[in-house]
């Protein structure tokens, strides 16, 4: 059992960046890909991005590719969202996911096994 634990959310005005962070713990973190997904009022739960286990690969949502990066760190269990020129649009709670897909390459939230607690992020124009 993977157990997440995001840090790092907050308020900011369009604009501006934040970073996400999300900590693995009680499994072995190389046996996921890993993923971010957020969730607006009223809204579905949506992808914004997602890494292979070796990091090699990255996959990104139309709406995040060219602000948002996505990076792993296998020696400390971590893997966090860079998040730049930020809208008012992407303010929503986001979740970090772990998915058995070794290749990150899944965007569907029921292919995730694995989820934290999320963390709100607002972004004011």
């Amino acid at each position: 059992q993977l157990q997440l634990v995001e840090s790092g959310g907050g308020s900011v005005q369009a604009g501006g960046s934040l970073r996400l962070s999300c900590a693995a713990s009680g499994g072995t973190f190389t046996n996921y890909g890993m993923g971010w997904f957020r969730q607006a009022p009223g809204k579905e739960r949506e992808f914004v991005a997602s890494i292979q286990w070796s990091g090699q690969n990255t996959f990104y949502a139309d709406s995040t590719k060219g602000r948002f990066g996505i990076s792993r760190d296998n020696a400390k269990n971590t893997v966090d969202l860079e998040m730049n020129s930020l809208k008012p649009e992407d303010t929503a709670v986001y979740y970090c996911a772990g998915t058995r897909f070794l290749s990150g390459r899944t965007y569907k939230p029921s292919e995730y096994d694995y989820w934290g607690q999320g963390a709100q992020v607002t972004v004011s124009s």
